[in-house]
């Protein structure tokens, strides 16, 4: 990322939301960097990230675009606990790791790490989650916490890109031992056989 991406994304508050039209946040700051983004789509920054662009960029400070959303305060996830099923799909959603459970075990959300992205919202197949106004400490999203989510954002996608990774020499070795197995063959034959006659037996049903 160049110096001045950099220093953009060093503005922005890090709650790696797409809001702003891209997939993260520091996508969004190559793209002001490169001209090809407006300085007025971050709803979470609002006027604060837009006066601090303006000052950086040498450029006009304008209102938030509406259609990236309206700036609101601080918000965090709340888990309804009796509701959850335990499916993970809101830890997989969140971009910042701020979830946490297991398989078919409730779920709860750590708020003073909650950046209030909403992305967890969608996956939910219970509904059982809701955002609320983040209160007390947790209220204020400052430089600390927005570094804080920058690095848990960073970490969690290189974790993911060692897992693809991982996972794509699984079944490279997999299919490997498939192919050098002597027997594959006749197997690959039986196996068809037998959808053969299970569609012969459909058939016959019907």
């Amino acid at each position: 990322m160049s110096g001045l991406a950099e220093r953009i994304d060093a503005l922005l508050p890090q709650t790696q939301c797409t809001k702003c039209g891209y997939p993260a946040c520091r996508p969004y700051a190559e793209a002001i960097a490169r001209g090809e983004a407006e300085i007025n789509q971050c709803p979470p920054g609002g006027d604060a990230v837009i006066r601090g662009l303006a000052a950086l960029l040498g450029r006009e400070a304008r209102p938030l675009n509406p259609r990236n959303g309206i700036e609101q305060p601080h918000r965090v996830a709340l888990i309804d606990e009796a509701r959850c099923i335990g499916c993970t799909l809101c830890i997989q959603a969140c971009p910042v790791d701020a979830i946490v459970g297991a398989q078919k075990l409730m779920h709860t959300v750590v708020t003073e790490l909650c950046s209030g992205c909403d992305l967890c919202l969608a996956p939910c197949p219970v509904d059982c989650i809701a955002m609320v106004p983040a209160t007390d400490g947790d209220a204020v999203w400052d430089a600390a916490r927005a570094n804080a989510a920058r690095e848990r954002f960073e970490r969690r996608r290189s974790r993911q890109e060692r897992e693809r990774s991982e996972r794509a020499e699984r079944l490279a070795a997999r299919a490997l031992r498939a192919k050098e197995d002597p027997d594959a063959e006749k197997k690959r034959v039986m196996i068809q056989a037998a959808i053969e006659r299970a569609r012969a037996r459909r058939r016959q049903q019907a």
